[in-house]
């Protein structure tokens, strides 16, 4: 979040379109967190959960292609949307560490 801010409130890029981006990352794990609720665990194919990681990808997509759209059309500057890009790789690494030591049988992550 920290790369997120800096992308938008230093001097030099001083524009706030960037943080558009955190809206994907509290939109992102909804999906799959929803199909696991509702998966029945029967079989090796599960086309609800093969949905939910398809609209997950989509979301991850669009968060690392809206910099570089704003970027390419003159909204922001390439240095505010290099930090954010790299922003999106510090979040979304820490999410999928998240879910992989949480996925476990033994662990719950919906005791929160």
């Amino acid at each position: 979040m920290t790369l997120i801010i800096l992308a938008c409130a230093l001097n030099t890029y001083a524009s706030w379109w960037p943080f558009f981006v955190v809206l994907f990352y509290t939109i992102s794990p909804i999906p799959t967190m929803i199909a696991r609720r509702y998966s029945d665990g029967s079989g090796s194919s599960n086309s609800c959960m093969e949905m939910a990681i398809f609209l997950t990808m989509g979301i991850v997509v669009s968060s690392f292609a809206l910099p570089i759209v704003l970027a390419r059309v003159p909204v922001i500057q390439w240095g505010a949307c290099y930090l954010t890009l790299t922003g999106n790789v510090v979040v979304y690494g820490t999410l999928l560490g998240f879910f992989l030591t949480f996925d476990s049988d033994d662990s719950d992550y919906s005791m929160w």
